[in-house]
């Protein structure tokens, strides 16, 4: 199992909308890095979902539920792609980026390294980590 990070600008597409709607494809993104990452998702990965612009923060995580496919959005054809993901659970406090930032283990995140990208990989103890500050039980 890999981990990624996944951004959404809350006034268009927050958490609560996205655990309304039960399922969603992340379309949208045209950054060739960031189409690589959601390319190489695979089915069952878990996906922290980070609030950018306002509120600069993980709030949640979700689940990828089908592997990427044509980006519905992409009028050009230009060979950009979607995955599909479930919300999981909401985390009970939510991790900052100035939490994120001020932590020894974390200040070196592709999230903060690479703030420009909509979507990143998280290592597997950074997904941990983030979990435990957001007071998730163990799973």
């Amino acid at each position: 199992m890999q981990y990624w990070l996944a951004k959404s600008e809350p006034y268009k597409y927050p958490w609560s909308t996205f655990v309304a709607d039960g399922v969603t494809h992340w379309d949208g993104v045209r950054n060739y890095l960031a189409r690589n990452n959601m390319m190489a998702m695979k089915l069952g990965d878990q996906v922290l979902y980070y609030h950018s612009n306002e509120g600069k923060e993980i709030v949640g995580v979700a689940e990828v539920v089908r592997e990427h496919y044509a980006d519905p959005t992409d009028a050009e054809n230009a060979g950009w792609v979607v995955v599909d993901m479930s919300p999981k659970f909401a985390l009970p406090k939510p991790v900052t980026l100035a939490t994120i930032k001020a932590d020894a283990l974390l200040k070196g995140m592709e999230l903060v390294r690479l703030m420009r990208l909509s979507v990143v990989a998280v290592r597997a103890e950074e997904f941990d980590l983030i979990l435990r500050l957001g007071e998730v039980e163990a799973q």
